[in-house]
């Protein structure tokens, strides 16, 4: 059984069909990527995964809960997370902080207030929270200011902040955006690692390169709808893809 089960899913916006009867499962511990011309509807299929956007009909269903009627909130705590394409990060405070937002909204659900327990007192989750920002390489800057990061960095923040909800699926949505060359590859062997553990992601992502490296299943998108769904080697030789993602150029 699928991990997460979309089923006929369709978006309108006035005149436009962004997503027109989508069909796409992601198996437990796989890495899902989704890939399409801009405009194919990647990003408002994110959307309406995380909550934020409402389909006009169709279904999600994460781990037997059905995600349409829920606000992005709830879907978050019932172990869903995402990346965003422009960091969502608090710039002002520390790296640590940002995180440790995070490891008490796990703890507690919906960013509940507890008045007798002060931050500093939170051992535990302090050093759950250090554990993270080492495992995305970012040790060496716990109390430096959010803003002060690179664009890199600052990728890297987001996606320790959505690890300290310890979820089970993780949205990424383009997580090599405006890196360079050096940025990029070390954003991979990031994901890998994360990989090892076991985790379930979807990635959207333009760089055929980082698609093809870390993906076991690729759904493609075109104009709304899904054309191919299969292994990488599939995607790779499939000429419908290729017509309609890169003009015929092979992938």
């Amino acid at each position: 059984m699928a991990l997460l089960d979309v089923g006929g899913v369709t978006k309108r916006f006035a005149g436009l069909t962004a997503l027109d009867n989508v069909d796409l499962k992601v198996e437990a511990g796989s890495v899902h990527s989704i890939i399409g011309p801009n405009g194919a509807g990647k990003s408002t299929l994110l959307n309406v995964l995380t909550g934020s956007i409402k389909p006009d009909r169709g279904s999600v269903v994460f781990d037997g809960h059905g995600l349409v009627p829920l606000q992005p909130y709830e879907i978050n705590q019932l172990g869903v997370a995402r990346v965003f394409q422009s960091p969502e990060i608090f710039p002002e405070l520390s790296l640590l902080d940002n995180v440790m937002v995070a490891t008490f909204a796990a703890r507690d659900g919906s960013y509940k207030l507890n008045l007798f327990e002060h931050p500093s007192r939170a051992g535990e989750l302090r050093q759950f929270a250090e554990e993270v920002l080492v495992d995305v390489g970012l040790e060496e800057h716990l109390t430096m200011p959010a803003k002060h990061l690179s664009r890199g960095d600052k990728r890297r923040l987001e996606l320790a902040v959505c690890l300290a909800h310890r979820p089970r699926l993780l949205l990424l949505d383009e997580p090599t955006a405006g890196m360079s060359q050096t940025e990029t590859h070390s954003t991979v062997e990031l994901l890998r690692k994360i990989s090892a553990t076991g985790m379930t992601k979807i990635i959207i992502e333009h760089d055929m390169e980082v698609v093809f490296s870390l993906s076991s299943r690729i759904t493609v998108l075109h104009q709304g709808r899904v054309i191919a769904d299969g292994p990488p080697a599939q995607i790779r030789e499939d000429e419908a893809v290729q017509e309609a993602y890169l003009g015929g150029v092979h992938l």
